[in-house]
């Protein structure tokens, strides 16, 4: 008979590195060796030699006051070695592709980069008839459904400097500017915006990918054509549209912090 291979593979000391790395990452301040057994709920002699060795290598270091372990620069140094975004369409290419193929609808992804919003990858649809938006296309962030995603998503201080510098903000009246800041705060909780394009007739979704407290964040935006086989369940496609964000950004090695919309 034969026998099934184990889907997944016990590595003990890996996994209490790991452990290590992310109690430290998630404390307030430096860690002693028995408050991180403490929270780990492992012995002082499980952690010691692995935190010799972290120590080792630069992954930790001690505070010269406390004496207690704490996170250096190091990981921030590997995450950086390749561009962000390089990896955001590593992670992206194959989501993006199968959503399309899913809902026959194209699909793009933007960053924020300065003060404009940047389009940095597609995936077209297989309809014959279908909508395109060019890689590498700039726009002013807030008249696009995906700019206002990646707006709301800033920190509250960054945001309202962001909006401070921003054209588009700068020319509305202040009615408009109560509208708009509502409109931020509901995308926020959400995570997602569906909207009438500014750009086209139309509608327009976009999702959030990555996730915000890493400062690490870009917009999946599928723009509906009006009388396509989607006309009028373009809202029911939302979740769709999040699993697949959701994919890109467990691929990036993060969590999604946000909620899914139903169904």
């Amino acid at each position: 008979m034969k026998v099934e291979k184990k889907s997944r593979y016990s590595v003990p000391a890996l996994e209490k590195g790991l452990d290590i790395l992310e109690s430290l990452a998630s404390a307030q301040s430096p860690q002693s060796l028995t408050e991180m057994a403490r929270r780990l709920e492992r012995t002082p002699s499980e952690l010691f030699r692995m935190l010799d060795a972290l120590e080792r290598r630069a992954y930790i270091a001690r505070d010269p006051v406390s004496d207690g372990y704490h996170l250096t620069l190091r990981l921030y140094e590997l995450a950086h070695t390749h561009s962000p975004v390089d990896q955001l369409l590593k992670a992206a290419t194959i989501p993006m592709r199968e959503l399309a193929e899913t809902i026959r609808e194209s699909c793009h992804l933007c960053v924020l980069s300065g003060a404009m919003l940047v389009v940095v990858a597609q995936a077209e649809s297989p309809e014959p008839v279908r909508l395109s938006v060019e890689v590498g296309d700039r726009v002013l962030p807030l008249r696009t459904v995906s700019g206002r995603v990646l707006t709301a998503f800033l920190e509250d201080a960054e945001q309202e400097r962001f909006l401070l510098n921003d054209a588009t903000y700068m020319a509305m009246t202040k009615k408009e500017c109560a509208e708009a800041a509502a409109e931020l705060k509901q995308i926020r909780r959400d995570g997602y915006l569906m909207a009438t394009s500014t750009r086209r007739t139309g509608l327009d979704a976009s999702c959030l990918v990555g996730n915000p407290r890493v400062n690490v964040m870009a917009a999946l935006g599928v723009p509906f054509l009006p009388g396509s086989a989607n006309d009028g369940r373009e809202r029911k496609l939302i979740p769709v549209i999040q699993q697949c964000a959701e994919r890109i950004t467990t691929a990036l090695g993060l969590t999604a912090p946000l909620p899914r919309a139903q169904k």
